[in-house]
């Protein structure tokens, strides 16, 4: 798997995870940590969330052959 893969898939799970606290108790990591969900390094990480689960949606439509 390409690194760009994994990075985006890394991406991907941190924010499944990031909205799994929203919405089991109300509370959102990145903003917490990043200053507020209308602060520079909040709206970054958001960013590249999204990016990396746009990314993913290649990963679908790939054909990849796995050796034995």
């Amino acid at each position: 798997m390409r690194i760009l893969d994994r990075v985006a898939l890394i991406l991907t799970i941190i924010g499944g995870l990031n909205w799994g606290l929203i919405g089991i108790f109300q509370f959102d990591l990145v903003a917490w940590i990043g200053g507020g969900q209308d602060g520079v390094f909040s709206r970054i990480i958001y960013t590249l969330v999204a990016l990396a689960a746009i990314w993913c949606i290649s990963l679908l439509f790939r054909n990849r052959e796995y050796a034995d």
